[in-house]
Order: C-alpha cells, then sequence, then structure tokens
C-alpha cells in the first residue's frame, strides 16, 4: 500500500454516559458468578477515583500504584498497540493492528467515563497496521501505518475526511530487496516516530528480517541496511521553515530524509529529552535483539542515538559481540572489527533484560506519581520470564540513565534462579540499574494471563495509561493507598493438588522407587547446595526425603507437566535441550563419567510419564489448538496437536462423545476454570501415545 486507505463501513457512535462506571464496574462484580475479563478475575476493588475508578487487577506492582482495567476483548478490542490522549479533553486515541497479516487495523476513540461496553466508536478503519500515536508540535494528532504518517482530527464528525498524509512510501510490510527478492510481510514494518523540539520527525524503519542470515558463506554487508533508503535505521525528516509538516497532493514529491543512524534491528521504544537536540541530551532507543533460542542471549540494549553512527545489528550484539555468520564481512572493508575497534560503531549506553522486547519508552512528567518525575519508564512485552513488566530508571539532568557497576541483577518470573546478572561472553558486565513499577505478570491460573504491555502514554492527570495486546486490554495506572499486595505466587498448582499428585506417586511401588532413585542419585548427590537444597532437613526419614523432592518439583513453575515429560523444564534442564541451560551445572560429562546417569535420566522422565494413573494419549494433529471444556459448555483453554495427556475416562460418564482427562492442562489454561475432577475434550482428538 503506497497510501492510507480506508474502509467504507463505519460505526455509528453510541449513547456515552458520565459518571456511572464505577457503579456499573461494583454492579457487575456484585453476582455469585465470578467475573473475569480478558483472563483477569475481577473483585470488587477499584483503582482510581470517582468517574475514573476502574475494577483494580491484581498485578504486583511497586507499593502506592494499582492498576484498573479500563477495557477489555468485551469492547471489542482485537490488537491494541499505541494510546495517546486527545489535548484538553478526558479522550483518548487507541491504534488496534487487528492482527498481524491484517489491513484492517482501526483507530478507536475511547470514552473512559462511558459504560463499560460503550466505550469506542470507530474513528478511521481498513487501516493498514497502525501503530504510532504522537501529538505533534502543531498540537495534532499524528498517526502511522507502515509506510505513511499522517495527522487527522479525532473529534471531526467525519475524521476520514481531515486526513492530511505528511510522510509516504516508506519500506512497508511488502518490500523488494536490494536483490530484487520480493518479501511479502516484512519482518518489522511498523513505523514509531517522534517529533524533537524543533519539529524534526524521527521514524523507526525496522529491518526486513530477524538477523539478515543468508546461506553461507556471507561475504557481503547486509544490502538491505545499506544506502540512502537504508531498513534497520532510524530516518530524519526535516520540516519547511515554520516547523510544520505540509499536507502533501499526489502531484507532490516524496519529503526528502536522511538516514541519521544505522544497525538498529527494530526501534519501536523511542524517547527524546525536551531539552533534544542541544548538545548533550540524551536521545533513547530500546533495541529489540536477534532471536537466539538462549533464553540469557543476547540481551536487548539501550542505546543512546547519535547522528552517523552504526548500533552493529546484524554483525555485532550485547556490547561487542560478533555475530559469526558475518566473520568475513567484519575482516575487510568499511566493517572491519566493527563490534570492537571501528569508530563507526557504538555500543549500547546499557543492556536491557534479554528478550524482554522494548516496545515503549517515555520520560514521566506528571503530578500524580511525584516520585517518578523525570524518570525513564520501559515496557517490556517479551513472553519469556524476563518480559512483561514496566521498569524506571533514575536518570541524570540531560536524561541518561545512570549506570551501576557489575554485577546488576535483573528478575526472571518463576524460575527457580529468580534473578541473573548481566553478562555478555566476557562475563558480568556493568548497566544501568532499574527498579520495577510492574513486576509480577506473570500467568497465574484463575486470576490473571501473562501480561504484555505494547503502548504507553501519560495523560494530562498524571496518570498512566498503557496497551496490551495479548491480552486486548486498556490499563490505567493511578495512585494507591496502603502497602502493596504481597506478590502472587508462581506456582500455578495448589497445594490440595500437589498433596493430589504426591499421593499418585506414594500409592504405586514402582513410581516410589522411581523417586527414591532420582532423589538419592540425583539430587542429593548433584543438586543439594542449589534451589534451596530442595527443601531438604536433616533428620527427615527417607519416606519424608522423598515426599519433600516431590513436593519442591511440583512447586517450581513448568517443571512437571505428569503424563508429558517432554512438555516440562525438569527433563529440558536435567538433558541441555532445547534453550534451556544444563542442570546440574557441568554435568556435560556424567552420562561418561557415572554409570547409570543416563538410565537415571530415563527414570526421571518415567516418574513424570507414570504419575497420575490413566491412559496416556495424544493431542490429534489438525488445527493448532484443540479446545477443552468444564463439565458445563465453558470453554477452559486450548491444547496445541501433539501434547501428550492423561485420559482418566475416555468416555465420560456425564458428557457423551468427550474424554475426561487429568487436571494438569496448566499451560493452556485461559483462566476461566479451575474443575478440581478434571476436563474434557472431544473423543476424536485423541490417538493413541505410541
Amino acid at each position: 500500500m503506497n497510501h492510507l486507505t480506508f474502509s467504507r463501513e463505519r460505526q455509528s457512535l453510541r449513547p456515552w454516559a458520565g459518571a456511572l462506571v464505577a457503579l456499573v464496574s461494583l454492579a457487575s462484580v456484585a453476582s455469585s458468578e465470578p467475573v473475569r475479563r480478558s483472563g483477569y478475575a475481577i473483585g470488587t476493588e477499584a483503582c482510581g477515583s470517582a468517574d475514573l475508578a476502574f475494577p483494580r487487577l491484581q498485578i504486583d506492582m511497586k507499593a502506592g500504584f494499582c492498576a484498573g482495567l479500563v477495557a477489555s476483548e468485551e469492547d471489542r478490542l482485537k490488537f491494541p498497540r499505541s494510546i495517546i490522549q486527545v489535548p484538553g479533553r478526558d479522550l483518548f486515541v487507541v491504534a488496534d493492528m487487528a492482527g498481524w497479516g491484517h489491513s484492517d487495523g482501526r483507530l478507536l476513540l475511547l470514552d473512559p467515563r462511558a459504560p463499560q461496553g460503550q466505550r469506542f466508536r470507530d474513528l478511521l478503519t481498513g487501516v493498514e497496521y497502525p501503530f504510532g500515536l504522537v501529538i505533534g508540535p502543531d498540537k495534532k494528532l499524528y498517526a502511522s501505518t507502515a509506510e505513511t504518517i499522517f495527522r487527522f482530527d479525532p473529534l471531526a464528525d467525519n475524521p476520514r475526511g481531515t486526513v492530511e498524509t505528511v510522510i509516504r512510501h516508506m519500506p512497508g510490510r511488502r518490500i523488494t530487496l536490494p536483490d530484487g527478492t520480493r518479501v511479502d510481510e516484512s519482518a518489522h514494518p511498523l513505523k514509531q516516530f517522534i517529533f524533537d523540539k524543533n519539529g524534526r520527525l524521527f521514524v523507526n524503519v525496522g529491518s526486513h528480517s530477524d538477523d539478515c542470515i543468508t546461506p553461507s558463506p556471507i561475504t557481503k554487508p547486509c544490502a538491505a541496511a545499506e544506502g540512502a533508503s537504508a531498513m534497520a535505521s532510524i530516518w530524519l525528516f526535516t520540516p519547511p521553515a515554520g516547523g510544520v509538516f505540509p499536507a502533501l497532493t499526489p502531484k507532490d514529491p516524496d519529503p526528502p530524509h536522511a538516514v541519521y543512524a544505522r544497525g538498529l534491528r527494530n526501534s519501536t521504544a523511542l524517547a527524546l529529552h525536551p531539552n533534544f537536540p542541544d548538545a548533550g541530551y540524551a536521545f533513547l532507543q530500546g533495541e529489540n535483539g536477534r532471536d537466539l533460542p538462549d533464553i540469557f542471549k543476547p540481551n536487548e540494549e539501550i542505546n543512546a542515538i547519535e547522528q552517523g553512527k552504526h548500533y552493529g545489528w546484524p554483525y555485532c550484539y550485547d556490547l561487542s559481540t560478533p555475530s559469526p555468520e558475518f566473520r568475513i564481512v567484519l575482516q575487510s572493508g568499511i566493517y572491519k572489527s566493527l563490534c570492537t575497534a571501528n569508530a563507526l560503531y557504538k555500543a549500547p549506553f546499557s543492556l536491557l533484560p534479554p528478550h524482554g522486547a522494548p516496545l515503549a519508552m517515555l520520560y514521566y512528567h506528571g503530578a500524580k506519581f511525584p516520585e517518578l518525575e523525570g524518570k525513564l519508564l520501559v515496557g517490556l512485552h517479551g513472553y519469556r520470564p524476563t518480559g512483561s513488566r514496566i521498569i524506571v530508571y533514575d536518570v541524570d539532568d540531560h536524561g541518561f540513565p545512570k549506570p551501576a557497576p557489575a554485577p546488576v541483577r535483573y528478575h526472571v518470573s518463576c524460575a527457580a534462579d529468580p534473578t541473573h546478572s548481566f553478562q555478555t561472553e566476557a562475563g558480568d558486565v556493568a548497566a544501568a540499574a532499574f527498579e520495577e513499577l510492574i513486576a509480577g505478570w506473570h500467568r497465574v491460573n484463575g486470576v490473571r494471563p501473562q501480561g504484555a504491555p505494547v503502548g504507553m502514554t501519560i495523560a494530562e492527570d498524571g496518570a498512566i495509561w498503557l496497551v496490551e495486546d495479548k491480552n486486548q486490554t486498556v490499563i490505567r495506572i493511578d495512585r494507591a493507598a496502603g502497602d502493596a499486595p504481597p506478590p502472587l505466587p508462581c506456582d500455578m498448582r495448589s497445594e490440595a493438588l500437589i498433596d493430589q499428585l504426591a499421593a499418585f506417586v506414594a500409592s504405586d511401588a514402582q513410581n516410589s522407587l522411581r523417586l527414591t532413585n532420582l532423589r538419592k542419585g540425583l539430587v542429593e548427590k548433584h543438586c543439594v547446595g542449589c534451589h534451596s537444597d530442595f527443601g531438604l532437613k536433616p533428620g527427615q526419614s527417607d519416606a519424608q526425603k522423598d515426599a519433600t523432592v516431590l513436593r519442591f518439583m511440583l512447586s517450581q513453575d513448568g517443571w512437571i507437566y505428569p503424563g508429558d515429560p517432554d512438555s516440562g523444564k525438569l527433563r529440558s534442564r536435567l538433558r541441555g535441550l532445547g534453550a534451556e541451560k544444563l542442570m546440574p551445572p557441568g554435568s556435560e560429562g556424567l552420562p561418561k563419567t557415572e554409570p547409570g546417569y543416563t538410565r537415571l535420566l530415563d527414570t526421571a522422565d518415567l516418574l513424570v510419564a507414570k504419575m497420575v494413573p490413566g491412559l496416556r494419549m495424544r493431542i490429534k494433529p489438525g488445527p493448532p489448538q484443540r479446545k477443552f471444556f468444564g463439565k458445563t459448555t465453558k470453554e477452559c483453554g486450548e491444547i496445541p496437536a501433539a501434547k501428550v495427556v492423561v485420559v482418566t475416562q475416555r468416555n465420560a460418564v456425564d458428557k457423551p462423545g468427550f474424554s475426561r482427562f487429568f487436571r494438569p492442562a496448566d499451560p493452556y489454561l485461559n483462566g476461566e476454570c479451575s474443575d478440581d475432577d478434571g476436563y474434557y475434550i472431544r473423543q476424536e482428538f485423541l490417538v493413541p501415545v505410541q
């Protein structure tokens, strides 16, 4: 698409209401049926006050803060990506991208004071990948598609009639590479953008691929990231005298641009200090690093952007680690020794948690939270346990985060080792330390889904607003009185369920023996000293030791999924599979040096596979997901094809045509169910395990 297009469909404005939202919210939670929206359990507590009081979410936050649910999937949200306040009005514009591979994105007007279910109306529809939303130097609202930047009036009777395109023909979804290769879906087509105080416009032009790796040997630089229209870069557009870009007519030439900085894989998080471009003030970028399988490699980055510099992609990652695929390119030419001894390269200002996926970054300025004034907020969208949080940096007078000497640690959600230091291949490194505004946002069955923050904005009253695309929500962060509630536990299993699983093992003579062998040959021999010693204490009998070790393993998030050893971290860690770090450390040689060690690993698999009485069956190949249900017709989740469940009733007595399987479907629960007796899936979706 070379210009902005909209569909003809336009929804009429529903009646707006005023101050009833708090009463509506509280009334909805007073019924006997639990209320859940977008996977969040809604209680009676509110976040905010008066007509800006919203149901309080059980998210682990810094003391003094709370999160209120303004809108959810019930409000027709599909894939919200950014949010901005309309200047001088208590209204917001939300960019809803609809999904990847779609051209039916929308810009929506949000009235947070309207009744639940009536808070949105369509402004523009049929928009291709709407993402960036910015108030320009002329106080008008600017937005982006995959290829354009435009402004419009969201309060007009016909917003589409006010659209003025100011930038167009940027690399979008469908591009042609320098070698003639046609790419129908570029990897990073979203256009984040930002204005400086002089009206200059900086635009993210993301890379076309994850890493630009082509068949070996790679002898030339990444062609798509070179030249005057380089991707993986930030483009600069300079307005004419007066500081405002004119509206383009079909006959006008495209505005000229300069490549301001290169080697930036995807710059959806950009922040300018208000005094930039005065000398020494910060222009910061949050870099999404390449997708290596290791959970701790590579680190994401905060880059201090300078004109003309190269920031490494795809040749370097972390601080100075060369990408091995580009070894030849780094031996000669302009990129010779780029990562270590080349004046063109500017290393990251600080590292961010690996795979955190920074998608939003801004300086806080507002009256509501004076303790945040001037600080840098970064939203980490990543689904790995290093993401799903909002972090806060102290900054100096010029807007740069304050570095700290190594080791600097960050949290890893629901991990046996809950913190990790910033490291490169050279070991621990210095980094800017941060605190967490939102820390615990991992999924807790029946309480909340995993958080996935994308766009953030600061409202005129100082409240922090954000959208999360994974759960289709708009959230408002407000002041909260008193101490912060205790963090929710990471273990998704109740004590009652752990008791039930332990009883299954104790009642099976073969599995009891497997557990004893595992405890003696692995845990006590190689693992004591790690993981809080598995809870073992002096004076325990053998039976007590077995029970303690089993309960510890069952309480660790993701270690064991009964009946399906292939899905659990216990197996992948013990065998060093995939991205998992080998456990215990240094055990690479044990299969050769310790007789019976390999058999011990097989014993662990058998313990998990045989833990629950029943018939192990595999989800039949077919559609990517298979829905399962509670005793009623309530949908409880979806299980991918090829996963294993333990069937306790092949022909469910109380649900004809379905099989009942044991509860541990933990990774796939949508938070709607907590059926202690099991879940139900259609019989035709199951095949025997070979």
